[in-house]
C-alpha cells in the first residue's frame, strides 16, 4: 500500500509540474481578417493614393483598400509599387525573460521587418508562407516599440515572380494574412511533428530551440472535443541533441477520415531534470495514408477515389484576405456537393482553412506555389518548403504534397518533403507522372496510349473538365466518373475550379472583374452563387447512388441503391419519400410523404431501398426520394415520373369549358383564322405556320412555327383544312428541297379554344439537335411557371442534378461567369410537362409526349467568349421557343463537346432502320 501511495503521489506531482509549464503566448498586432482588422499607418510608393502617409487595414490586399494598381498574372509590365507599414506595440511585464518572435502568416511579396529602427532577420521572399523573425534583442520592455514593414509587390528574386506573379490568377500586394507576436521561454519546442496511424500507433518528434541535458518529452493524448484523456507516454531522457522522439501504441482510438473526422490533441511538454520547461498543444488525427504502386491511394486501408476541386483563397472585396467564416462557407459548399477532397491551387491556404478541413472532413493536396515553369530556385524554394511543411505537417486532412504546378517543378526540392515530413506523405507533380501517380490535366474521354485510362500507373488528374462559363464541371462528369469507377487504377479527380475569381475593382466603380475569361471558371459565382453544375456534381458524387428507374403500374416500390461511401454503413443514413399530384401549374398539389427504412448495406455494397407505396399511388405525377447523411445533411433528392405528361395535360385541360361553343373559320388570300371560345388562331395558308393568336386579353405573337430544326432547305407541299364534328384541323406537309419527306404536322382547334399540335418527322444521322421551334418576342417575357426538370437549365451531357417539379422562374439575362443571377432563365429544360408564359397576354403550353425538352429563349453569349479557343456555348435553334427530342452537349474551355464522352456525342437515330418516326403532341391554352 505504501508503494502504491508513493506512485500516486509521484504522478500527482508530475501532473502539477506539467500544468505549470510555460506555454507559448500570443499578442495579435493585426486582425484575423478584414472583419476585425487593425489600422496601421501606410505609405504606397506609386499608383493610387501614393506619395503620402495614410492608414490601411491589416490584414488586407492594398489594391482592395484603394492603393497601387491592379494586375492579373498574365499582364505585361506589371505594377511594382512598395508598401510601407508602421504601427507600435507594448509588451507585458511578464515577457521580460522570454524570447520574442514576430510572425507573419502571409505577405505579398518581399517583406523586410524592422523593430525600433533595426532589421529583424533577412528579407522574406515568397507570399503564401508563414515566417517568423526573432526580435528579442530589438524590443523595449518599458516603452512603445515601433514596427516598420516594407513590402515589395514584385520580388527581387526572378524565380519568385515567375512562380507567384506571372501566374493565371490575380496578383496582389500587401500583408494579407495575420501578424502577431509570440513569446516562449529561453529553451522551448520550436517544432513538433506527429505520425499517428489508424491502428493507434503514434510517433512524435520535437525539435528544441537549443540542446538541453537530460531532456525528455511527456505527451498526453486527449480527445479534441471532450478533453477526455486517452493515453500518456514519454521519451527517454537525452543529452547532446535538440531532437526528441517519443513512441506509443494507443488502444480504442477512432480513426480520422473525411467521413468521420475524429480529432485528438497532443499536449507536449519538454522536461529537464524533472522540471517542465515548455508545453505546446497540437491537434491531429489517427489515420494511415499509403500509395501502393500500380494499385491506388489508400486511407485507413480503403482505396480512395477522390472527388475533388481546385480552390483559390479569394473573395471579391478582399482578394486573398479570407476569414475563417469564409473558409467554413467554402468547405460546407464542397461537402454539400458531396466532394471529399480539395487541392490547394496553387499555394498553401490560410491556416484556418486546413483546420476546418481537419474538423469537417476533407482530404487535401497541399501545394508549393508555382503556375508553370520556371519554378522557385533551389535557395528560396528550400526555405519555402520548410516553412510550408513545418506549418502544415500535423493536419490529418493533408494526404499528399504537391511540388508546383504544370511544369513548375524544381526537382531539387522533392526530397525535402520527405526529410521534413515525419509522415512521409507522397509528393506529386500536378500535370505530370511522378512517384507512380499520373496527374495529367485536361484529358479527353478515355485518353491514353499505355497511360492515363489505358496505363498501369495510378491515375488522378489534378485538373479536369475546365469549367469556363457554363462549360465543363457537371458537363461530361457523369461519363468521366463512370469510366473512372471502372478503372481499378483511378484515384479520382479534381475539377477546375471552385468559384469565379471576380475582384471588386476599387478603381473602376466597384465592377466585378474576371479579367475577361481568365477567372470565369468556377462552379460557383464570386459570392458563391450556385450554378447548374453545382447540383449535377452533387448527384453524380452522392455517396448513395440510386439507379435510374422508369416506374410502371406494376412497380413494387423497390429501388436499387449502392453504398458508395468508403467507411459509412447505409443504415447510418436516413431516407424519405413524397408523392405529388398537381392539379395545375399553380403549384397546388396533393401530397403523400413518409420515411423509408434504411437498408443494411456496407460500404461498397448494393441492395434495395423499399418504398411503402400508398393507396392509389399510380394517380400521382412525381415521386421524390431523399437521402441524408448521418449528420442530417441532404445527399440528394431523386425524381421519378409516376404518370405521363399526357396524363397531366389531360387532367388539367378537362377543366376547360366546352359546352356548345361554336367554331368558325374565316380566310383571306394568305391566312386561315379559326375562332373558338374567344380564341382566334391565325395560320398561314402557304406555309401552314402559326402567324399569331388573338384573345380577349390581347395579341399573343407566337409565330413562325412549327419549323423543323434542320440545316436543310424545305418546301411546303400541302396545307389542307378539314372540318370535324367538334373541331377544325389544318394538316401540313413539308419535303426537303433535295427530295424526301421532312415532316408533317396538324393544327386542331377544339370547342374550348385549345390548340393541339401533332407532328411527325424522322431525324437525320449525327444531329446535334432535333425537334421543332417557334418565335416569340423575348421583350414580352416577364417570367414563366415551369413543370420540368429544374430549376437550372441542362445540356445533353449535364442532365443530372435537377428535380422534376413546378418552378416559378423570373426572367433574367444571366450569363454564367459574367452575370450571376442564378438560376438562369434561358436555356434547355428536360422532362418538359408544361409551361405558363408570363407575358402581357399569358398562355400555357403542355406536353402530350414523354421525354421532351423545352428550349426557353436563347441565352446571351458571354461578352468575352472566344469561339476560336473555347467551346462553352452550344448551339440553339433559330427560334427561341422550341420543343426538342435531342439537344446539344456543351464543351469546355479546351475541348469540343464530342471529346468529352458518350453523352457529349452527336445523336444517332439510325434513320435507315425500321424504328418509327418521332411523333409528338403539344397543347396550347391561350386563356
Amino acid at each position: 500500500m505504501r508503494i502504491q501511495s508513493s506512485l500516486i503521489l509521484f504522478f500527482v506531482l508530475i501532473v502539477h509540474i506539467i500544468a505549470h509549464a510555460q506555454q507559448t503566448e500570443k499578442i495579435m498586432l493585426s486582425g484575423n481578417s478584414v472583419d476585425d482588422a487593425k489600422l496601421w499607418d501606410f505609405y504606397c510608393t506609386s499608383g493610387r493614393k501614393s506619395g503620402q502617409w495614410s492608414t490601411i487595414r491589416v490584414p488586407s490586399c492594398w489594391e482592395q483598400e484603394g492603393f497601387g494598381e491592379y494586375n492579373y498574372g498574365h499582364d505585361k509590365n506589371k505594377a511594382s509599387e512598395k508598401g510601407r507599414y508602421r504601427t507600435s506595440f507594448n509588451l507585458p511585464e511578464r515577457w521580460k525573460d522570454k524570447r520574442i518572435f514576430i510572425v507573419f502568416e502571409g505577405s505579398m511579396t518581399d517583406t523586410k521587418v524592422q523593430v525600433n529602427g533595426k532589421q529583424a532577420g533577412e528579407v522574406h521572399q515568397g507570399a503564401f508562407y508563414k515566417f517568423k523573425r526573432e526580435i528579442t534583442d530589438l524590443v523595449n520592455h518599458n516603452s512603445d516599440n515601433l514596427l516598420e514593414v516594407e513590402v515589395d509587390k514584385m520580388s527581387s528574386n526572378p524565380s519568385v515572380n515567375s512562380a507567384e506573379r506571372d501566374a493565371d490568377f490575380w496578383v496582389f500586394g500587401g500583408i494579407f494574412r495575420p501578424v502577431y507576436l509570440e513569446a516562449v521561454p529561453e529553451a522551448h519546442i520550436a517544432y513538433s511533428g506527429i505520425d499517428a496511424k489508424a491502428n493507434g500507433s503514434i510517433t512524435l518528434e520535437a525539435i528544441l530551440s537549443g540542446e538541453l541535458d537530460q531532456a525528455h518529452l511527456h505527451v498526453d493524448i486527449v480527445e479534441a472535443v471532450t478533453g477526455e484523456k486517452v493515453g500518456s507516454f514519454q521519451s527517454e531522457p537525452m543529452s547532446g541533441t535538440n531532437r526528441l522522439t517519443a513512441h506509443s501504441a494507443l488502444r480504442h482510438v477512432r480513426p480520422w477520415s473525411s467521413e468521420s473526422p475524429e480529432l485528438y490533441r497532443a499536449i507536449i511538454t519538454v522536461m529537464q531534470n524533472g522540471k517542465a520547461v515548455h508545453r505546446i498543444s497540437e491537434r491531429f488525427g489517427f489515420r494511415t495514408v499509403e500509395v501502393r504502386a500500380r494499385d491506388g491511394i489508400y486511407v485507413n486501408n480503403r482505396k480512395m477515389r477522390f472527388k475533388g476541386v481546385n480552390r483559390h483563397c479569394f473573395w471579391p472585396e478582399t482578394g486573398r484576405t479570407i476569414s475563417k467564416e469564409q473558409s467554413m462557407q467554402d468547405i460546407l459548399l464542397m461537402k454539400e456537393m458531396n466532394m471529399n477532397a480539395v487541392r490547394m491551387s496553387h499555394y498553401p491556404p490560410d491556416k484556418h482553412f486546413l483546420e476546418l478541413c481537419d474538423s469537417l472532413g476533407l482530404y487535401v493536396i497541399d501545394e508549393l506555389c508555382s503556375w508553370q515553369r520556371p519554378p522557385y530556385d533551389t535557395q528560396v524554394g528550400t526555405k519555402l518548403v520548410q516553412e510550408m511543411v513545418t506549418r502544415d505537417v500535423n493536419h490529418p486532412s493533408i494526404v499528399l504534397w504537391a511540388n508546383g504546378n504544370e511544369g513548375g517543378f524544381n526537382l531539387d526540392l522533392d526530397s525535402l518533403f520527405g526529410k521534413l515530413d515525419i509522415q512521409k506523405r507522397n509528393v506529386i507533380h500536378p500535370f505530370g507522372l511522378f512517384n507512380g501517380i499520373n496527374t495529367v490535366h485536361y484529358i479527353n474521354y478515355n485518353s491514353g496510349i499505355k497511360n492515363m485510362f489505358n496505363g498501369r500507373d495510378i491515375f488522378m488528374p489534378t485538373e479536369l473538365i475546365h469549367g469556363l462559363y457554363d462549360g465543363g464541371h457537371g458537363a461530361g462528369l457523369d461519363d468521366f466518373w463512370n469510366l473512372m469507377r471502372l478503372n481499378p487504377l483511378s484515384a479520382g479527380m479534381f475539377l477546375w475550379d471552385f468559384s469565379d475569381q471576380a475582384v471588386v475593382r476599387t478603381d473602376k466603380g466597384g465592377i466585378l472583374d474576371t479579367d475577361k475569361d481568365h477567372g470565369a471558371d468556377g462552379i460557383l459565382g464570386p459570392y458563391r452563387e450556385k450554378e447548374g453544375s453545382f447540383f449535377t456534381i452533387k448527384e453524380i458524387w452522392s455517396p448513395i447512388f440510386v439507379e435510374r428507374k422508369f416506374i410502371t403500374p406494376e412497380w413494387d416500390g423497390g429501388l436499387r441503391v449502392e453504398n458508395r461511401y468508403d467507411f459509412t454503413h447505409m443504415e447510418e443514413c436516413s431516407f424519405t419519400y413524397s408523392f405529388s399530384k398537381f392539379s395545375s401549374l399553380d403549384g397546388d398539389r396533393e401530397r403523400v410523404a413518409g420515411t423509408i427504412k434504411s437498408p443494411r448495406i456496407p460500404p461498397g455494397g448494393s441492395g434495395i431501398l423499399q418504398v411503402d407505396l400508398p393507396v392509389n399511388w399510380t394517380a400521382f405525377d412525381v415521386l421524390h426520394v431523399s437521402a441524408k447523411d448521418p449528420n442530417g445533411n441532404e445527399l440528394f433528392t431523386w425524381s421519378f415520373e409516376v404518370n405521363s405528361p399526357e396524363a397531366f395535360a389531360t387532367r388539367v385541360l378537362k377543366k376547360a369549358e366546352k359546352a356548345n361553343t361554336k367554331i368558325d373559320v374565316s380566310e383571306n388570300d394568305s391566312t386561315y383564322t379559326v375562332q373558338s371560345n374567344g380564341v382566334n388562331v391565325v395560320v398561314d395558308k402557304l406555309t401552314g405556320l402559326l402567324n399569331g393568336v388573338r384573345t380577349e386579353q390581347g395579341n399573343i405573337p407566337l409565330s413562325d412555327g412549327p419549323i423543323l430544326i434542320t440545316d436543310e432547305k424545305m418546301v411546303c407541299q400541302e396545307v389542307r383544312l378539314m372540318r370535324l364534328d367538334t373541331a377544325i384541323r389544318i394538316h401540313v406537309r413539308y419535303d426537303y428541297e433535295k427530295g424526301g419527306r421532312a415532316y408533317d404536322f396538324s393544327w386542331t382547334v377544339d370547342q374550348a379554344g385549345i390548340l393541339q399540335l401533332d407532328y411527325d418527322y424522322r431525324p437525320r444521322e449525327r444531329m446535334e439537335m432535333a425537334g421543332i421551334t417557334f418565335n416569340f418576342p423575348e421583350e414580352l417575357v416577364e417570367g414563366a411557371t415551369l413543370f420540368a426538370n429544374g430549376p437550372y437549365r441542362v445540356y445533353n451531357n449535364r442532365m443530372k442534378g435537377g428535380a422534376l417539379d413546378i418552378w416559378e422562374k423570373k426572367y433574367n439575362d444571366a450569363i454564367t461567369g459574367e452575370v450571376w443571377d442564378y438560376p438562369e432563365f434561358k436555356g434547355y429544360y428536360s422532362l418538359f410537362y408544361g409551361v405558363e408564359m408570363h407575358t402581357p397576354a399569358p398562355f400555357t403550353i403542355y406536353a402530350g409526349s414523354e421525354d421532351m425538352t423545352l428550349h426557353l429563349l436563347t441565352p446571351t453569349k458571354p461578352k468575352h467568349y472566344d469561339s476560336m479557343r473555347n467551346y462553352t456555348f452550344p448551339q440553339y435553334p433559330n427560334g427561341n421557343l422550341s420543343f426538342m427530342d435531342a439537344i446539344p452537349a456543351v464543351g469546355t474551355k479546351f475541348h469540343e463537346a464530342g471529346e468529352m464522352g458518350p453523352q457529349s456525342s452527336r445523336h444517332s437515330f439510325k434513320s435507315f432502320s425500321a424504328t418509327p418516326n418521332m411523333t409528338n403532341r403539344l397543347y396550347f391554352k391561350f386563356h
